[in-house]
């Protein structure tokens, strides 16, 4: 039998993308499997047991394999970044890596083993072991494109890209990219995440093709630039296969949640909503600019709130944080002055089923890739407010390369005002600059469901 074997990185979030890659690849060949090789998470990145036993029971063409703890060496240090720890533990998993596919070999003849962009060092493996190795990319052709030319930058300076500032970099297929737009680990060279991201640039295009999210009319300019080899300049360019928009169908949170009852009252594109990610925390200062920033926009929202940093234990999972107490983080008297035409919703909503709501009509967002494309494929226009990783860069592909968001802009330390809010807020719902891009999101949803038959 034949079999494809999935490495992804441990966050959950990384194992549902190559999961729905999974599923995807079985509608075309469902004669061959899928296995998914787990490998434990080195924090506490959220309970991914409930998960794999409900895709295990729905489709059991998909196999998961959970791999032993990775023996680190005594000399690892503390990390500075979630990322430092991750890649130590993906580093020294190799012969855990290296045992599972020879014992799936036994049963299957393994034509490719796909793996997360930060699983890079088991590249190697599949080389011992004469299997084809892919890369799959979560994030989009723009992000790839400046990952691919990384090592051209690398080469191209010799001090940290967090001391160039003000001078942007020239990435092929992109526009200009100040270097503060770029992902954080890249901006000290002396970091060793930095050293690890490099090395991963550099180990990419050894690669037997890059699977990336994304579909050709959404990121045109950016695929052709790699496709032409102007993103690899030491060597060939492997083969680039687009298999976006890949998003999770629905959310799976069981039964009608209160938000889409709540929705079902709205008037047709009447409502903003805004959702930042599971990561995405903000001070008790910057949920009241955003609160005042939507009670005087006077438009009608959906806003999902999480407890800001500080009020919860870090070392506890995602998945089983508290919910916030909104009287005590949220401006007095908001709750009240705007029930009529507001509903704060604590931690979590449908994100999928309120993007397709007919009531809602524009999106602010963290600029997470997967959010991006969700809203595309609901035909929904964004306002960008990017938070981490590499969604600053996502933001400038959003706004000035696709067009489809108006950027939030915050102060140079990252503070967004009131009355920001307020003016975005209301170009989003009521503007011919939000009807313009309004009109191109259109197109694309209608583009991204052609990209889909």
């Amino acid at each position: 039998m034949e079999a494809i074997v999935f490495y992804p990185s441990p966050p959950i979030g990384h194992i549902i993308s190559m999961v729905e890659l999974g599923k995807l690849i079985l509608t075309h060949q469902p004669s061959l499997s899928i296995h998914i090789l787990i490998t434990p998470p080195s924090y506490n990145a959220g309970d991914t047991a409930p998960y794999i036993a409900q895709v295990s029971t729905a489709f059991p063409s998909i196999t998961f394999h959970h791999l032993p703890t990775a023996a680190l060496p005594p000399s690892t240090t503390p990390p500075t970044y979630h990322e430092i720890l991750t890649f130590e533990v993906l580093r020294f998993n190799n012969p855990n890596v290296h045992h599972a596919l020879l014992s799936i070999s036994k049963n299957h003849t393994v034509l490719g083993l796909v793996m997360d962009s930060f699983c890079f060092h088991a590249l190697s493996v599949a080389t011992d072991l004469n299997i084809p190795a892919y890369f799959f990319f979560a994030s989009g052709a723009g992000c790839l494109a400046m990952f691919l030319y990384f090592t051209t930058l690398h080469e191209n300076t010799t001090t940290s890209f967090k001391d160039i500032k003000t001078t942007p970099f020239d990435v092929p297929g992109t526009p200009p990219v100040l270097p503060t737009d770029m992902p954080k680990p890249f901006l000290e060279r002396d970091d060793k995440v930095y050293e690890y991201f490099l090395e991963g640039s550099y180990q990419m295009p050894k690669s037997a093709g890059i699977i990336v999210n994304t579909f050709d009319s959404l990121e045109r300019r950016p695929l052709k630039a790699i496709t032409d080899g102007l993103c690899v300049l030491n060597g060939p360019t492997p083969p680039i296969y687009c298999v976006g928009p890949l998003i999770v169908a629905k959310d799976g949170g069981g039964g009608v949640s209160e938000c889409l009852t709540w929705l079902d009252s709205q008037p047709s594109r009447s409502v903003v909503f805004l959702c930042f990610g599971s990561l995405g925390l903000f001070s008790v200062d910057q949920l009241e600019e955003i609160a005042t920033g939507l009670e005087r926009s006077g438009r009608r929202f959906l806003w999902v709130v999480r407890n800001p940093p500080g009020r919860e234990n870090r070392s506890v999972a995602i998945s089983e944080r508290s919910d916030p107490d909104l009287d005590s983080i949220l401006p007095k008297g908001f709750l009240d002055r705007t029930k009529e035409r507001g509903l704060v919703v604590k931690t979590w909503a449908p994100q999928v089923e309120v993007l397709n709501h007919d009531s809602v009509g524009g999106f602010v967002t963290h600029c997470g890739w997967n959010s991006v494309l969700e809203a595309v494929c609901a035909g929904v226009p964004m306002v960008a407010w990017p938070l981490y990783a590499e969604q600053r860069f996502n933001r400038i592909m959003m706004v000035e390369e696709i067009k489809i968001a108006l950027p939030m802009v915050e102060s140079e330390n990252g503070f967004v005002s009131s009355t920001e809010v307020e003016k975005r807020v209301r170009e989003l719902m009521d503007s011919e600059e939000g009807d313009s891009i309004r009109k191109i999101t259109v197109a694309m949803k209608n583009e991204a469901e052609a990209a889909l038959r």
